[in-house]
């Protein structure tokens, strides 16, 4: 399994940009595809977005979709969430997580390995 940190989270207005970080420790970082999601105050965890070991393939929930990209780089072991136009309900803790298939997915249940969070305020 993969060890993951997130990092980059923080307060932030609506309609600014951020971007979170998942760096992995790990030799086979390559061999999995990775996933973010976020859990907002009394509300169930929800897939964000995902992207497969190679780079190819991408998804995002409905909510985020046209705002946030993912993109990784799998000689530095890290994959990228840029947020654009964010807003309070994106106020969440963050959380990277991988499983080592191929293809992604935004279910919760493929995931072995999870990081800790980052948290992101979205507030004026």
């Amino acid at each position: 399994q993969l060890q993951l940190v997130e990092s980059g989270g923080g307060l932030v207005k609506p309609g600014e940009s951020l971007s979170l970080s998942c760096v992995a420790r790990g030799s086979t970082f390559g061999e999995y595809s990775i996933g973010w999601f976020r859990q907002a105050p009394g509300k169930e965890r929800e897939g964000v977005s995902c992207i497969s070991k190679y780079g190819t393939s991408t998804r995002y929930a409905d909510s985020v979709l046209g705002r946030f990209t993912i993109s990784r780089d799998n000689a530095k072991n890290t994959v990228y969430l840029q947020m654009g136009s964010v807003a309070p309900e994106d106020t969440a803790v963050y959380f990277c997580a991988a499983r080592e298939t191929l293809l992604c997915s935004l279910a919760e249940s493929p995931y072995t390995s999870w990081g800790q969070g980052t948290q992101v305020t979205v507030s004026s």
